[in-house]
């Protein structure tokens, strides 16, 4: 019988290759998530470049992450929605919108932070 650490260790394990299989994938089918990882490896370079608080440093970066996350769900969205048909569908176009505008929010709040440090 397998230990509950043990368990809980490959577990752990598991989900760990499965998320990296998630963002590998993702890299290589979408533009966008590689476009949004090179604005944030621009964006961090520059956190680090200027006179920045630890604190308004976390704020830029864990912003960046936020939108890979949210450009991850919305690649779910598409590839689940594509899944089930290919047939236009107005519902399906909402749902596919409505992942994209979350990506753009969250964008909208990395730049918002942004400003806010920058001019404050």
């Amino acid at each position: 019988m397998i230990s509950r650490a043990a368990y809980t260790w490959n577990r752990l394990i598991k989900r760990t290759i499965w998320s990296w299989q998630g963002v590998c994938a993702t890299w290589r089918g979408e533009h966008s998530f590689r476009s949004w990882v090179w604005a944030n490896l621009a964006s961090a370079a520059l956190a680090f470049a200027l006179p920045l608080s630890g604190g308004e440093r976390g704020l830029i970066l864990a912003l960046g992450l936020l939108v890979l996350a949210a450009e991850l769900f919305n690649t779910a969205i598409e590839d689940a929605v594509d899944y089930i048909s290919t047939e236009e569908n107005p519902l399906a176009k909402r749902a596919k919108d409505a992942g994209s505008a979350a990506v753009a929010i969250t964008a909208i709040a990395t730049g918002v932070a942004w400003l806010a440090i920058l001019i404050g």
